[in-house]
């Protein structure tokens, strides 16, 4: 299987974050003529760079581009998950970042939005998770 070489050396990173907080960062942004969202290989390097920055660490990356030039973007973290997807001709990039633990989740989200050279950033904040223990 994929990535279970990559995941099974942070065991004990998800042991400790399988209690912690786990949140999900939705955004929504504008691309700009100087957005570098059209080159698959450049958007994977900065997701990872911004992922790194957050204190995440990336196990693995998977993209699909379009005919029309769209990009989806996916990278599993030790920390949960990162998606990109992109529409050109909307000018539009959505992100959501699943992060439980120790990632600084508005870090990635500034350092993309910086290094992406995003505009009009709409971000949106769930806590996600069950209290109250264990349920069937």
């Amino acid at each position: 299987m994929p990535g279970m070489e990559a995941a099974s050396s942070y065991t004990d990173l998800r042991r400790a974050e399988a209690v912690s907080p786990k949140r999900l960062y939705a955004v929504d942004a504008r691309c700009t003529p100087q957005s570098p969202v059209a080159d698959v290989a450049r958007l994977t390097d900065i997701a990872v760079d911004a992922v790194h920055a957050g204190g995440g660490h990336v196990l693995d990356t998977s993209q699909v581009v379009f005919p029309n030039g769209a990009i989806t973007l996916v990278l599993i973290l030790a920390e949960s998950h990162l998606s990109i997807h992109t529409w050109p001709e909307e000018n539009l990039l959505a992100l959501d970042l699943f992060s439980c633990g120790g990632i600084d989740g508005q870090r990635v989200i500034n350092e993309l939005s910086g290094a992406l050279r995003l505009t009009s950033v709409r971000v949106t904040q769930v806590e996600r998770g069950l209290t109250g223990g264990r349920s069937t």
